[in-house]
């Protein structure tokens, strides 16, 4: 996996982030940073990701953040939230997005689980 161009959407304040970023200089995985809240993600690139990563839209989502409790998210996703306004309102703010973000060809990370990470990285 590591001639793959792997891309990495961090939040530089970010605790998990900064584990996973220290996690992939320890192994020696190059890797191409972008700060999720300086240059989200686009709604296409989402679109994209979600497609190949298999996963529930709800995946994306940082549950744990303000902007995800602040906007009552998990009520609009429980009322039917269609995958496209899923992607548009991931895409107005990357404080909304799970983070790290890991984009390795056709594989997707949501998260810093170890584990998954050396699977797909190492």
């Amino acid at each position: 996996m590591a001639d793959k161009n792997i891309l990495v959407l961090c939040y530089s304040r970010c605790t998990t982030c900064k584990r996973a970023l220290k996690w992939l200089d320890e192994h020696g995985v190059s890797y191409t940073l972008r700060d999720i809240k300086e240059e989200n993600p686009t709604a296409e690139e989402l679109a994209k990701w979600h497609k190949l990563s298999g996963l529930s839209i709800r995946k994306f989502f940082n549950t744990s953040g303000m902007v995800y409790r602040d906007n009552n998210i998990k009520e609009q996703l429980d009322a039917g939230m269609s995958d496209s306004d899923a992607y548009n309102l991931l895409a107005t703010t990357g404080m909304l997005v799970k983070r790290p973000l890991v984009v390795a060809g056709n594989t997707i990370l949501l998260g810093f689980k170890e584990s998954a990470w050396e699977e797909a990285l190492l």
